[in-house]
């Protein structure tokens, strides 16, 4: 029987594939306009990916149509929690309880308030994901359930054929991360890497056939190795070179399989000097950069404003970048702030398409 977009969405949650939920469920906006489960489903996907302003967005949305789901009232209040305002946490894990007396999570998370809720143990929390216990229960992930299975499995052969599984046992993480093998150069490629005529093109890398080549295995040995900006950044490399047009093609298709990444999992961040000095070569990668924000207003439904890179302690401007997020993120202006988003270029000049905010909210526990 085939499911609807809704329950894939679920079972890529499950899977905690919550980028590709997210995309899947945007991208059917229209038809589910006004459901309930729908702004819940994508609500708690940005939830888990760090994006909470658009969390609280979708939220917001679901609470038009019902006020007191228990799944609704639970992501709202570790939206709170994240920001270290615990009094509303608080109100809305008491509601919780309300309707369900016996919620484990909304407990666990009133012990944490009343034990661990400081200004510093929060933050350190936020930063290293560890949130994530109190965030609505995204369901037992399937592949872990089948990896306990499967590893049950290997170690009653393990028992039964030890000498063999010793000899044929690899460590993990040692595969590849996607098959790959449609995208090996040709011999063809390899031998006649660069374009011949380049009276009608303009590149800005010139490069030798073996720096192609180079090029190119080093961004599939990057992409094997999870570092997707350090691909990325070949690839932009080879994409505006003198590398043939196959081998560009094969490159752009490489680029389809990087992932977004999070605060906790971004690698190889780039630093803002270096992106500064050839933005051409960072075109989609990722950063996280802190700083403040100033000159912010919503254009529509969209939020601008200008990041004051470096600008933490309110000391050194290492450079200004104008950021822009699809909704209101609910940045404090007045507080320092760290922004995940990927590079792009607008009018020019290169600028930051916000993904997720992390902002520490000072004084939130001050007694009276």
């Amino acid at each position: 029987m085939a499911r609807d977009v809704l329950q894939i969405a679920q079972g890529m949650l499950r899977r905690r594939k919550f980028s590709a939920a997210i995309r899947l469920l945007e991208g059917r906006n229209e038809i589910y306009e006004g459901n309930f489960e729908y702004y819940i489903l994508l609500a708690t996907a940005c939830l888990y990916v760090g994006d909470a302003g658009t969390a609280s967005t979708y939220y917001q949305r679901a609470r038009e149509i019902k006020l007191t789901d228990t799944t609704l009232l639970l992501g709202q209040a570790a939206l709170f929690l994240r920001r270290g305002d615990t009094d509303r946490a608080i109100q809305y894990y008491l509601e919780v309880l309300d309707n369900d007396p016996q919620n484990r999570l909304a407990k666990d998370a009133l012990e944490f308030i009343r034990t661990k809720g400081d200004y510093s143990t929060i933050c350190r929390w936020v930063d290293s994901g560890k949130i994530e216990r109190f965030y609505p229960p995204a369901g037992i992930n399937p592949d872990k359930v089948w990896g306990v299975i499967l590893s049950a499995a290997a170690c009653a052969l393990c028992v039964m054929f030890v000498l063999h599984v010793a000899q044929l046992r690899k460590p993990a993480g040692e595969g590849p991360r996607a098959d790959l093998s449609s995208f090996e150069l040709s011999a063809g490629e390899t031998k006649n890497a660069q374009e011949k005529d380049m009276s009608g093109g303009a590149y800005k890398y010139i490069l030798s056939g073996k720096e192609i080549t180079d090029s190119y295995e080093k961004a599939q040995r990057y992409f094997q190795s999870y570092r997707d900006n350090a691909a990325q950044i070949e690839i932009n490399r080879l994409l505006n070179s003198n590398a043939v047009p196959s081998i560009k093609q094969k490159a752009r298709l490489l680029m389809s399989y990087l992932s977004v990444p999070t605060f906790d999992t971004i690698t190889d961040n780039p630093a803002y000097e270096n992106v500064a000095k050839d933005p051409g070569l960072y075109i989609d990668c990722y950063v996280v950069w802190s700083g403040r924000v100033s000159n912010a207003e919503m254009q529509g439904t969209s939020y601008r404003c200008d990041l004051l890179v470096g600008y933490e302690t309110m000391e050194k401007v290492t450079g200004i970048v104008p950021l822009r997020f699809a909704s209101n993120p609910g940045i404090a202006n007045d507080k320092p702030v760290k922004v995940l988003g990927k590079i792009t270029i607008e009018d020019g000049r290169f600028c930051i398409e916000g993904n997720a905010v992390y902002q520490s909210v000072n004084n939130f526990l001050e007694k009276p």
